[in-house]
């Protein structure tokens, strides 16, 4: 089983750059890949971006390119996402998943159905 627990979110300004934290425990010796994904009130969830540990690969959806940046502390088993310039629609929650199967393209963990374990979410409020 693996654990996994975000960090970060709050009340925040437009043209804020938090980070947010994602610590994993458990059995992550079987994680192959971790990603953010977020939540808007009465939207689908969707995919930010993944990173796998296998070369140090990220690969991030359009709308969080240039602004999203997801890096991974392999010391203390944590998924970082650095989001630059907030604006009012990055309100949402921020859930961060780990999947424990290996997929040859990095794309495919663009699907909710690649990961096997979800974190709580926090909740990122951004007012103008």
């Amino acid at each position: 089983q693996v654990q996994l627990v975000e960090s970060g979110g709050g009340l925040m300004q437009a043209g804020d750059s938090p980070r947010l934290s994602c610590a994993a425990s458990g059995w992550t010796f079987s994680i192959h890949a971790m990603g953010w994904f977020r939540q808007a009130p009465g939207k689908e969830r969707e995919f930010l971006g993944v990173f796998r540990n296998i070369g140090d690969n990220t690969f991030y959806a359009d709308s969080a390119k240039g602004r999203f940046t997801i890096s991974f502390d392999n010391a203390k088993n944590t998924l970082f996402l650095q989001m630059n310039s907030l604006l009012q629609e990055d309100t949402a929650v921020y859930y961060c998943a780990a999947g424990i199967t290996h997929y040859s393209t990095l794309s495919y963990y663009a699907n909710k159905e690649a990961y096997n374990y979800w974190g709580q979410g926090t909740q990122v409020t951004v007012s103008s």
